[in-house]
């Protein structure tokens, strides 16, 4: 499973590779299990996670205990709360795994640690956070000026892999619509 990560990691850097050993070594190796809790709100985000196979949801509760998504995350992607993780204060979002996981976890010191003493991984970061950063304004910003029925033509488009491999609840808590609604017009489609 490393050589995911590190297939990840040289498509980001080309040739620049020195310390990329160093790099790996960084990271610890996960297997879990569906449903398991890697975040819970209100504790401090400990860790950054590369996804070598499997997904995770990134989710929030609102006062009445109700969840909405606010990202799926697939293979090949990173996943953290980040503000939590950079500050070390509580996280506002939870994560936890929808499928079975082959994780690459790295810890906040371990970060720090490769951010100092290895000046390409300072850029594989900063394009971990332009594209998350990209993905939740397009998403956003998208979703605003689209009907529940284009969410859903959208999502077949552009990520049609979570159509097959999540619940109807889940897919429809992503698209910001009622589960009910979302069960009605994918009957149309």
């Amino acid at each position: 499973m490393i050589e995911v990560l590190r297939k990840h990691i040289t498509t980001r850097l080309g040739n620049d590779l020195d310390h990329l050993e160093k790099v790996l070594s960084s990271f610890k190796h996960i297997t879990t299990k569906r449903n398991e809790q890697l975040l819970q709100q209100g504790n401090i985000c400990k860790n950054v996670y590369f996804i070598a196979k499997g997904c995770l949801h990134v989710y929030v509760y609102d006062k009445d205990h109700n969840e909405t998504t606010r990202d799926i995350v697939i293979e090949d992607n990173w996943c953290s709360e980040l503000l939590s993780f950079g500050s070390g204060k509580p996280a506002t979002e939870n994560i936890r795994t929808v499928e079975p996981c082959e994780l690459f976890a790295i810890d906040r010191q371990s970060f720090q640690k490769m951010m100092e003493t290895v000046p390409q991984f300072d850029k594989v970061y900063k394009q971990i956070l332009e594209a998350s950063y990209a993905n939740s304004v397009y998403r956003i910003n998208t979703f605003v000026s689209l009907t529940a029925l284009e969410r859903i033509r959208w999502l077949m488009e552009y990520r049609p892999l979570l159509m097959t491999r999540l619940s109807s609840k889940l897919i429809a808590s992503y698209l910001g619509i009622n589960k009910d609604v979302f069960s009605r017009l994918k009957a149309k489609l």
